[in-house]
């Protein structure tokens, strides 16, 4: 056993040095200036880490993301497609037209300290449950890092960053994509946080959501039941018909909601209710009919209950398009830089809050391993508005161990490591790797075009894109 294990260790030293030795010596200066800036943009990611914006209210976040690269040289056009946190960061003219995208607002209720246990930082106050602060800052340390590399080289293209607000189902990047804004990109790189380093190509699941709101009469409860229509029956009865549904639809669908308002007091017959609700499914086209399926059992409640219904769509998004052009690219880069290793203090850390859940199959050490490269092109799991940019543009994206291995998104594990060092590094990872892969497509650009051609193919001849959300306009209130 001792010797299997000998015989892996040095079979991954190898890998590692042979990745390694690929590297140019423009490469090797790119990701030691990255190393050497590790330190600024480790603070950058903690003060957004601290502000813990919600979607489209991230004002604090988006002026730092926007003040670094404007210092960094960038051009900045801010408020982009009538969203005030929303910006485009620019660099240089001509093609290749690079886009690297930026994530920044966090999830709401999910308030949580640096330490592995269970602690609240601010009563009722979101927190970076999804990592959305590392994501955003190495993005930007990426882009700034390639900008230089563009001046010193005398390399010419483009270089854009797209700060995009509200991913946590406020769609911010689908009306970017409405406006026109990556119609002339010939690449799109993104990442996401996550507990293991992976380059895969794969796709996501469609969703459309809504918020159904129900209007009765409100009356005494006991007085005057008889005078009272109830919006909280109407929200029960349209939950009841839609969880009837799941019988009726494919087993790849996802259906989820809440009930964000269902009345203030039990003697009061509640004269309005509202639900919140998602669809999902790895076809957009199953997306539109499941909704619609929805929206008529919600106007069989409101009937049936005698109130009055109506619903605001909050966001669609499509699934995402992958492109293996540019993924086998980006994988090949992550190789080369490789995971993230833990020092004493941070495993540490790491074992103490592997304990507050089931870690299955993942081990510490996988933090420093990059999984296979795999392609799948039928979604499972979440949903992004990834999908609708990697439909208009070849788009490619990896994931970086940012959380301790096993950790899943959406908890307070992965609020509290993405506030560590831990954090940072995974966010240093995806920040070299997707330079990297930006520095290849400058000095390949016809790549571009093998890119668009696959994206062309895959996407179908007659393919004219239409927003799941329609013509709406940017929900900036959803959140308050």
């Amino acid at each position: 056993m001792k010797t299997l294990i000998t015989f892996f260790i040095s079979f991954c030293l190898i890998s590692a040095g042979l990745a390694q030795s690929k590297l140019s010596k423009d490469d090797k200066s790119v990701l030691a200036g990255l190393d050497e800036k590790q330190e600024q943009y480790a603070e950058v990611a903690h003060q957004i880490w601290n502000y813990a914006e919600l979607g489209y209210q991230e004002e604090q976040s988006s002026q730092l993301l926007q003040k670094t690269l404007s210092d960094a040289g960038f051009s900045v056009e801010a408020g982009v497609a009538d969203i005030p946190t929303a910006f485009v960061a620019s660099y240089g003219s001509g093609e290749p037209v690079i886009a690297l995208l930026a994530e920044f607002d966090a999830l709401p209720g999910m308030s949580q300290t640096a330490v592995p246990k269970q602690e609240i930082k601010e009563e009722g106050k979101g927190g970076h449950a999804c990592g959305h602060h590392l994501f955003g800052t190495g993005s930007v340390a990426a882009a700034i890092a390639v900008k230089s590399w563009l001046e010193e080289s005398g390399t010419t293209g483009t270089l854009r960053l797209y700060g995009t607000p509200a991913e946590e189902g406020g769609a911010g990047k689908v009306y970017m994509v409405r406006e026109g804004l990556f119609d002339d990109v010939g690449a799109v790189l993104h990442w996401h946080p996550g507990s293991r380093n992976s380059a895969s190509a794969r796709s996501s699941l469609a969703n459309k959501s809504a918020k159904f709101r129900f209007y009765g009469n409100a009356a005494h409860a006991a007085a005057a039941p008889e005078k009272g229509r109830s919006s909280l029956d109407g929200i029960e009865a349209m939950n009841m018909m839609v969880n009837m549904m799941r019988e009726h639809v494919s087993a790849e669908s996802r259906i989820h909601y809440v009930i964000t308002k269902g009345g203030d007091a039990p003697n009061i017959v509640p004269g309005f209710a509202e639900s919140f609700y998602y669809v999902r499914h790895p076809e957009m086209q199953e997306v539109r009919d499941m909704f619609e399926r929805v929206v008529k059992a919600a106007e069989g409640a409101a009937l049936g209950t005698g109130t009055r219904m109506e619903y605001e769509v909050i966001h669609g998004i499509y699934n995402v398009l992958p492109n293996e052009t540019l993924s086998e690219m980006m994988y090949q880069n992550l190789q080369a830089v490789g995971g993230v290793s833990y020092d004493e203090e941070e495993k540490a850390f790491a074992e103490q809050i592997q304990q507050t859940y089931d870690p299955g199959d993942a081990t510490l050490a996988s933090a420093n391993e990059v999984q296979s490269y795999t392609v799948s092109n039928r979604g499972t799991g979440g949903s992004t508005d990834v999908g609708d940019v990697s439909w208009m543009a070849p788009t490619a994206g990896m994931s970086a161990a940012t959380w301790v291995p096993g950790t899943y998104a959406h908890s307070w594990q992965a609020v509290a490591a993405g506030g560590t060092s831990i954090g940072h590094k995974g966010m240093m990872v995806a920040a070299k790797t997707l330079a990297l892969t930006a520095m290849d497509i400058y000095q390949k650009p016809e790549i571009t075009q093998t890119a668009r051609e696959e994206l062309m193919q895959k996407r179908g001849g007659d393919f004219a894109y239409e927003s799941l959300l329609g013509d709406r306009e940017p929900p900036l209130d959803y959140r308050k």
